[in-house]
């Protein structure tokens, strides 16, 4: 598969923390998708007076539509780019999904934050924690599985954010932070720009994985379908190589650093 990211693209992830790709994978996997979760959901697509709350968290999906949804070659083609030829492994699921209704109910999980992606308490994830390294996660993904517009609560981000984490995360070496420790720093990070990951379905937004970003309140009409998984890492990122040849998120986290 020819490269997929042109020069452009990368310095945007670089700099911004994300690139979008459009048509990463079918309308018609993605339909799959959604008729999957609404069967999953005491819900009825049809009948809005059973969209009583404003989230449903729906749990891992392992099926054919979900895998396939992660692994086209346009996709594989981007990891690569981003992250590395042969240091990132598959997706296997698609972890949680917050499906996300019409409501003017408060949902209390719409605050700012980094995921975190290594810990030892299943039970407590506030107490789970990110280091300079990246342990564990080579991107954070955001796979859009229904329209999303301005209105129907998408994903914000704050741009360029994912430099100040790196900068944050240095001085705590192997150990990291835990998410609650990062969110305290937040306010004495550098003012950023929101934007919101707008798209059809079947987008993917490629972000790096110490970007900050949050859920919204869904004021629209037709509820919102989105995946948030990780892409796993086979080894840690910052290491020496012989190359001396960095990935984009590498560089992303040497710039961060050093600024």
């Amino acid at each position: 598969m020819e490269e997929v990211l042109n020069s452009i693209q990368i310095d945007q992830f670089i700099e911004k923390g994300f690139v979008r790709i459009d048509n990463a994978f079918s309308t018609e996997i993605a339909a799959e998708v959604r008729n999957i979760l609404w069967k999953e959901m005491e819900a009825d697509p049809a009948d809005r007076s059973t969209w009583t709350k404003p989230v449903i968290r729906l749990a891992m999906y392992t099926q054919p539509p979900f895998v396939q949804s992660a692994n086209t070659p346009v996709l594989h083609a981007a990891f690569d780019q981003l992250v590395g030829k042969d240091k990132w492994l598959p997706c296997r699921s698609m972890g949680t999904f917050p499906v996300r209704f019409p409501s003017t109910e408060d949902a209390g999980d719409t605050g700012w934050h980094v995921d975190v992606s290594f810990g030892d308490n299943p039970t407590n994830f506030f107490e789970w924690r990110a280091n300079w390294r990246s342990k564990n996660r080579g991107l954070l993904m955001l796979f859009l599985y229904s329209d999303i517009g301005e209105d129907d609560a998408p994903t914000r981000i704050k741009t360029g954010s994912h430099l100040d984490i790196a900068r944050l995360l240095k001085p705590h070496g192997e150990q990291g932070m835990t998410l609650l420790e990062m969110a305290a720093q937040f306010p004495s990070l550098p003012d950023r720009e929101v934007v919101t990951a707008t798209g059809r379905a079947g987008t993917v937004y490629l972000c790096h994985p110490f970007l900050i970003h949050a859920a919204q309140p869904h004021r629209g009409k037709e509820p919102r379908f989105l995946a948030q998984p990780p892409l796993l890492l086979k080894s840690d990122l910052m290491q020496q190589n012989e190359t001396g040849i960095f990935s984009p998120v590498e560089i992303a986290i040497q710039n961060g650093i050093s600024r």
